[in-house]
């Protein structure tokens, strides 16, 4: 992947270059060996896909751009996979990428003809309130909540591809602008340019090439939120459970089996809610496992190594692919600084958008295994 950042002198398809070159010669493949490509973004109109390989050089092969808000460069990996289980493709290359700050200023906010979005209501607004309604049920502060954004800038910090290279204190954190009670400015992810990308082969491919650094794609699944035909729980994610256990079902595994996880933190609030809706933690309880230090790199589970959004930034298309290749190089051994100990599955979480009257726009769980 790029370093995430701001690039007022690159655009969207050079960035997506950088990081498909970087995952070919990672994978050691060459590239006239790609058979199939999917991109994902969600700002970068047209055949964005074609646009980077032509910067690449790959040519005459099916390129499909996706758009899935939040979760596009995770559902371009999802549907490179399913070609590959379906026999079309032996080698996929899957892309996220994103120039945010070129083409969004602002918070995000539902389409117009959203109701919500008429009123005004932007997505910090709809955490904020989540936020509160959390913090009132199960009897929390809003520094309990801020320490996950402590945590996630302290990964970020020893992350030479994130954003942020900073350390902050609580303090810090607490004292930061406001933008959505009780949300503060480092509580709430970045605007965001950057890219990533993944190589996927069949087993049996992986095999033909050595591939001894290969992880396995053990469960890639999608879930849209159900009609809400009653008042949604602001507490509780009912699309991140049923994504997560339709994975889990895939994999064989439970949620007990998991190492660590990357995990969909928009906002401090968000990791709560995610963690506790993939079963990683009882619900009301993660905060507090967040101040026992339970979520480091070094604790008992640690979620976000990566710095996640809050300290990696977020590219809107890039964060899905940008969260498994962090999931990778965990399970690989090769994250430097911020290395688990001896980690062998691991979790990718991505979930984003709002549709009028549907609990969630799209979610998906990645499980990767070594």
């Amino acid at each position: 992947m790029t370093r995430f950042g701001k690039y007022p002198d690159r655009d969207a398809f050079d960035l997506g270059a950088e990081a498909s070159l970087a995952a070919i010669k990672d994978a050691g493949i060459d590239p006239r060996s790609i058979d199939g490509a999917y991109f994902g973004h969600v700002y970068q109109g047209m055949n964005a896909g074609q646009r980077v390989t032509g910067h690449i050089g790959i040519s005459g092969i099916p390129v499909t751009n996706v758009e899935n808000v939040c979760s596009s460069g995770a559902t371009a990996i999802r549907e490179a996979s399913l070609a590959i289980r379906a026999g079309e493709h032996d080698v996929v290359l899957a892309v996220g990428l994103e120039h945010l700050s070129s083409k969004f200023k602002g918070a995000l906010a539902p389409e117009e003809g959203d109701i919500e979005g008429a009123v005004g209501l932007t997505m910090p607004g709809v955490y904020a309130m989540r936020a509160r309604r959390y913090l009132t049920d199960f009897g929390l502060t809003h520094a309990q909540l801020a320490m996950v954004s402590v945590k996630n800038k302290a990964n970020a910090a020893v992350n030479p591809v994130a954003m942020y290279h900073k350390i902050v204190s609580l303090e810090e954190v607490l004292a930061s602008r406001p933008i959505a009670e009780p949300l503060n400015l480092m509580e709430c992810s970045p605007v965001s340019d950057g890219a990533a990308a993944v190589i996927l082969m069949s087993g049996e491919k992986a095999r033909q090439l050595g591939m001894s650094r290969a992880v396995r794609l053990a469960a890639s699944s999608l879930r849209s939120g159900t009609v809400e035909s009653e008042p949604s729980s602001m507490t509780f994610e009912p699309l991140t459970r049923a994504t997560a256990n339709a994975a889990y079902e895939v994999a064989g595994i439970g949620p007990e089996d998991v190492d660590f996880a990357e995990v969909h933190d928009c906002f401090s609030i968000a990791e709560a809610l995610r963690v506790e809706g993939l079963g990683l933690f009882e619900q009301g309880t993660y905060l507090l496992a967040v101040g026992r230090g339970e979520a480091n790199i070094n604790g008992r589970l640690p979620i976000n190594p990566s710095g996640g959004l809050l300290g990696k930034g977020h590219p809107l298309g890039a964060t899905g692919a940008a969260q498994v290749v962090e999931v990778v190089r965990q399970l690989r051994g090769e994250a430097g600084p911020r290395q688990i100990d001896s980690p062998s599955i691991g979790v990718a979480h991505c979930r984003g958008g709002k549709a009028a009257g549907v609990e969630g726009a799209a979610c998906t769980v990645q499980i990767l295994v070594r």
